[in-house]
């Protein structure tokens, strides 16, 4: 009889990867195959693989309230052309599925994933968070990954250098709630996962539910516990209050910089 993981983990403490094809739900299956259908289309002899991520794969999607996450991986180097087809690709899906509330194909290379320099971050997300859809799965040239410190390192090291962008998409945005709100869903859900990162370690475990990650970051840093806490639900269900961009860059950010460099250390520079 099979060992049931246990906190995302194998017998032998590595991470589990997550999320198959057989727990999509059904209301989201017609999505996928669509996906599946079209990706040669549009990609031709450039694709190598595709993979499902994110809530769907995982069977934790909401009707109307969840969207389609692909990734792509190509022969070679995305191109301007390659982004114009996964933009339409993407266009023509949320179009005709109204069970998803938007579509996102990311593309990447092969040779990117498979990099030395990527190994533990995009290399990791393929390999552990990342659901086989078509081709050949790049997990198995990737090694075995554990919740380490250089996983957190590489994974989530890198928000001193995203705040000042944040800041720049928070300026430029317009006055408004439904403008807002996206930023909030969006920076809620980084900064929970730089949180839980922080302590998985020390957790020694991996999901990807947000209020699980705020609870594991909670035993270890109770005097931010709230503010995390609050973060994952607002990763789910967001507001527009400009308030709480604010305390994400001048507050709560800035204290993950300086507490993640202590602990594990920054992400190696990319080109």
């Amino acid at each position: 009889m099979a060992e049931t993981p246990s906190r995302g983990l194998d017998a032998q403490g590595h991470i589990v990867r997550e999320g198959s094809l057989e727990r999509v739900p059904h209301a989201f299956r017609p999505v996928v195959a669509a996906a599946r259908d079209r990706l040669p289309g549009a990609f031709g002899a450039r694709l190598h693989s595709a993979y499902l991520y994110g809530s769907i794969p995982r069977g934790t999607a909401r009707v109307g309230r969840s969207d389609l996450d692909l990734l792509v991986a190509l022969s070679g180097e995305p191109t301007d052309a390659d982004r114009a087809a996964a933009r339409d690709l993407d266009e023509a899906l949320d179009r005709d599925f109204p069970q998803i509330d938007g579509a996102g194909t990311l593309l990447v290379s092969r040779a990117q994933t498979l990099s030395d320099l990527e190994t533990h971050d995009l290399g990791w997300f393929v390999a552990c968070l990342c659901t086989p859809l078509l081709g050949d799965d790049l997990a198995e040239f990737l090694p075995r990954y554990r919740p380490d410190t250089l996983l957190a390192r590489e994974t989530n090291g890198d928000l001193a250098l995203l705040l000042p962008r944040w800041c720049e998409r928070i300026d430029m945005a317009d006055d408004t709630e439904e403008a807002r709100r996206p930023l909030v869903r969006f920076m809620s859900r980084h900064l929970v996962r730089t949180a839980f990162t922080l302590v998985m370690p020390r957790w020694n475990g991996w999901t990807s539910d947000l209020h699980e990650m705020a609870e594991a970051f909670a035993g270890y840093y109770p005097e931010r516990a709230e503010q995390v806490r609050t973060a994952a639900v607002l990763g789910y269900e967001p507001t527009g209050d400009p308030a709480v961009l604010r305390t994400y860059v001048d507050d709560l950010g800035p204290w993950l910089v300086r507490e993640y460099a202590r602990v594990h250390g920054v992400k190696t520079p990319r080109p």
